[in-house]
């Protein structure tokens, strides 16, 4: 390079450097003059403040390249880290509509025969509950006959748990108290959680907090997934909504749910019930009837099914039981003799319907020793060396009492003893205007307990006669009871 080019190179550079500050002046002065320009909120007051009038809303400017729920995200990475439980997955699960009643105890001795023939699909059985008071373990008096019975006909078993804990360690007592009962049966729909009465002054739970009791029903059903089974919680659409007393929206993540409501119509002329959260299961009347169980009973769907019904997890664990007679039924306790209207059947359970449990008949001026008056309108007697039940109302302790004279036809099949005895409903029983559940019997009016009506006959497939505001209609006896 000459030294005429490297003179005219040095300028070159001279010149760019100049250009260079001065272009950095310039941004600096035009700064400036935009911090210090008239109205900057260094210098100014703003109209709301002096002049009474509102300044615009302006909207705050986000970057275009900023996730709107960044913020979010940066604020919980800063917690601890949670993961969200699944709720289990069920190898042979589907999503069948399936139907199914749920029993106790107060369902008494259930032929399981005539449940099966009637096409329930499942049955959701109480196996125990925890005193509302004491706080001990009671095993339900039919859960094993109900579980051994019902799967003898093919119908698919759920189990629950009547559960009154205060603290973990009960509800954990209780999980395993019934995976321990479960473990012979083949359970293929859920174990549930069932927790009532919670508000009564006499409850053991009366000051729990919504979170506590939610917390415990959670130990509970964790407990039970992990031995296998698959967890439900079961409270009515009132306690869950709005998270009014579970915390709601905990459990749905957590665990299936089964919902009690029940409204005007039923299944399935009403598909679901007026619940807003997530649900598998609906109970939709505890006013149910069905062949073989000769009280109401709840009656449920479920919105899943199975291929098949799942196997005990330890086979040969559960003994074989012969039903109980009684189970349900309270009696009172006597000793004195009883002779018959008119002819009565003495039976060997208290179930009506044919005569394939009739054992003897007693006639009018024949004796029995009666031991025992049940709540359910059966007595127990003693009739030559055996143990049998009569219709209580058939008898009386009037050893001199004679049969009136026979009736005239009323237009029946059903053939009714006249009685003069007042009556109330156990619960709330239908008064129909013949004396059948079949077309064209028709209900009239609904009888509830407390009210009393007037029973004028008895008959013996087990429906009653009698008087209501001046009409003759029929109810089924087993419903009623009568009023001293």
């Amino acid at each position: 390079m000459t030294k005429e080019e490297e003179k005219k190179k040095a300028g070159r550079m001279l010149l760019q450097a100049f250009l260079a500050v001065l272009a950095a002046g310039l941004i600096l002065v035009f700064a400036l003059v935009l911090i210090l320009r008239p109205g900057s909120a260094e210098d100014t007051v703003s109209p709301a403040a002096g002049s009474g009038e509102e300044e615009p809303e302006t909207e705050e400017e986000i970057p275009e390249d900023e996730d709107p729920q960044e913020r979010q995200a940066e604020e919980a990475a800063k917690g601890a880290e949670a993961e969200l439980p699944k709720i289990k997955e069920v190898p042979g699960e589907n999503s069948d509509v399936t139907l199914g009643i749920d029993v106790s105890r107060f369902q008494e001795d259930i032929d399981w025969k005539q449940v099966a023939e009637s096409g329930v699909d499942f049955a959701m059985v109480r196996i125990g509950y925890r005193k509302s008071v004491s706080g001990t373990i009671v095993e339900d008096e039919c859960a094993r006959y109900n579980m051994q019975e019902a799967a003898a006909n093919g119908i698919h078993l759920g189990a629950y748990f009547f559960s009154t804990a205060v603290n973990e360690e009960e509800a954990l007592e209780e999980a395993r108290w019934v995976c321990e009962f479960l473990k012979g049966y083949p359970v293929t729909y859920p174990v549930v959680y069932n927790c009532e009465g919670f508000q009564e002054d006499y409850s053991r739970q009366h000051d729990m907090t919504v979170e506590e009791r939610s917390a415990l029903a959670g130990v509970f059903l964790d407990e039970i997934e992990a031995a296998g089974y698959t967890g439900m919680f079961y409270a009515s659409r009132g306690e869950l909504a709005d998270s009014l007393l579970w915390d709601t929206e905990t459990l749905e993540q957590r665990y299936r749910i089964w919902v009690a409501q029940y409204l005007p119509d039923i299944w399935p002329e009403v598909t679901e019930p007026e619940y807003d959260g997530s649900y598998v299961m609906w109970q939709y009347t505890d006013q149910g009837t069905v062949p073989g169980i000769r009280t109401v009973v709840d009656l449920n769907v479920a919105y899943f099914g199975y291929d098949a019904a799942a196997s005990a997890l330890e086979e040969g664990a559960a003994e074989r039981v012969e039903v109980n007679l009684e189970a349900g039924v309270t009696f009172e306790e006597v000793n004195e003799q009883v002779t018959s209207k008119d002819v009565t059947n003495l039976r060997s359970t208290m179930r009506q319907g044919d005569d394939s449990n009739v054992a003897a008949k007693l006639r009018n001026g024949e004796t029995a020793t009666r031991t025992g008056v049940g709540n359910n309108g059966w007595s127990r007697v003693e009739y030559e060396g055996q143990t049998l039940y009569a219709v209580s109302s058939y008898l009386t302790t009037d050893l001199g009492y004679q049969t009136p004279a026979e009736e005239p036809d009323d237009g029946f099949k059903t053939k009714f003893t006249p009685v003069t005895e007042n009556v109330t409903a156990k619960d709330v029983t239908n008064l129909r205007d013949r004396p059948s559940v079949e077309e064209p019997s028709a209900v009239v009016v609904q009888l509830h307990n407390g009210e009393v009506i007037a029973r004028t006959g008895v008959s013996e497939p087990g429906w009653s006669r009698v008087e209501y505001n001046g009409q003759t209609l029929y109810c089924i006896s087993s419903y009623l009871e009568v009023v001293e």
